[in-house]
Order: C-alpha cells, then sequence, then structure tokens
C-alpha cells in the first residue's frame, strides 16, 4: 500500500500507518487520516476515504520515479484518531491524535507537512486555510497551475480549521491543509461514493504530487 509501510503506536490502542521513501532529511510529510465520524451508517468517502486514496496512489507515483539525486525524503502518513471520542470538549486535546503523536516523536525530522482532507467535492475550490503556511501554499498554487489544477486553488482565503496540520502549525513546522469545506454532507450519512468527483480528487493529487516533486 505505502512503501516501507508500518505502523506507529498512538495512545489510546489507536495506530499510525506510516510510509516512506529515502532521500535528504527532513523529510516532507504527505498525510490524510483515515478514521472518520463515528455515525451509524456512516462511510466518510470525502472524510476522509479521498485523502486516503490521493496519498496511496502519490506515494505509487513517487515511488515509480526512482531514487532522485538532491530530492528530499518522503514520509507518507495516515493519521488514526482524527476524530475526537464521543462526548469531546476540546478538540484539539482530544482529536487530532494520530497528528499530535506523529509530531510528539518527529518534529525534529519533519520540514513541512501536505495534508489532504476534504479534495472530492465537486466543483473543487481550496482556499487557502488561515493557519496554512502562506509560503508552501503560494508554492502549491504555482504548480497546481502548472499541471492544469488551478482552478482548484482560487486566490482566496477561508477561516481557520482545526485539523491534523494544527500540531504541525503549533510546533513551528510549516503544513498545509487541502480541504474544501464546503461540503453539504459533512458528518452526514451522505457522504458517500456518490457526493464525490475523481477528477477533484485528481486535480488536488496532481498539484501535490508536483509539490512534493519540487522539493529540493
Amino acid at each position: 500500500m505505502l512503501p516501507s509501510a508500518h505502523f506507529e503506536a498512538v495512545a489510546g490502542g489507536l495506530r499510525n500507518i506510516v510510509g516512506g521513501l529515502p532521500g535528504r532529511e527532513p523529510a516532507v510529510v504527505v498525510g490524510a487520516h483515515y478514521d472518520t465520524t463515528p455515525i451509524a451508517g456512516y462511510l466518510g468517502a470525502n472524510n476522509s476515504a479521498a485523502g486516503v486514496g490521493a496519498v496511496i496512489e502519490i506515494a505509487r507515483d513517487l515511488a515509480a520515479d526512482g531514487r532522485v539525486a538532491g530530492r528530499r525524503a518522503v514520509r507518507f502518513v495516515l493519521f488514526d484518531g482524527e476524530e475526537a471520542p464521543a462526548g469531546f470538549t476540546d478538540f484539539t486535546g482530544q482529536g487530532l491524535r494520530g497528528s499530535r503523536a506523529y509530531v510528539g516523536a518527529h518534529a525534529g525530522s519533519t520540514a513541512e507537512l501536505i495534508l489532504l482532507d476534504f479534495i472530492a467535492n465537486r466543483n473543487l475550490r481550496i482556499p487557502r486555510e488561515a493557519d496554512s503556511d502562506p509560503r508552501l501554499w503560494g508554492r502549491l498554487r504555482a504548480v497546481a497551475e502548472a499541471v492544469g489544477a488551478g482552478h482548484a486553488f482560487p486566490d482566496a482565503a477561508a477561516n481557520e480549521i482545526f485539523d491534523d496540520h494544527t500540531p504541525f502549525r503549533r510546533a513551528g513546522i510549516p503544513a498545509i491543509d487541502l480541504i474544501d469545506f464546503a461540503y453539504p454532507c459533512w458528518q452526514k450519512s451522505c457522504d458517500t461514493l456518490g457526493e464525490i468527483s475523481q477528477s477533484s480528487i485528481g486535480d488536488a493529487g496532481r498539484a501535490v504530487l508536483a509539490l512534493v516533486r519540487s522539493e529540493r
């Protein structure tokens, strides 16, 4: 699934799935969360199966590139425990468990994080989430334009969203969150394959792949 994949334990019986490609440290992290909302009958096609699928495909494409001289190491991380347990009162303290654990263990070897969350909305439009690193976001928009996905990343900003990039940002690590939060099926049973767009996943995936390939 991911190159050199292994589990990393997270408190509470959870575990992150971590893979990687060798290169120059510190590493670029490409991530998504693989847990979803604990609602009966909820599938989570966009929250966050689409992000997980995109990370897996990005990993396959980068692995197929072979060794590229001077390229940064890449870590692929599927976070567990993004959703907080039932009855939580503080999302950043009780949710984001996998990303907080990863930062606690690997902050010193992490250059930046690219997080893929709601990337499958029809007519995908991802503004810069307010806590996403402006410089890294600017680079993403530039490469997205170059690969024909610029329409998905308008020159606009949105409110801050607490997500798996939040622990990285609080640790001083540049991080961006790809999330089109204008999704009517968020935490609803209609979050199924019928509500998502393959072309949108492709736009986000091509942009992130180009960004990682541009790392030096």
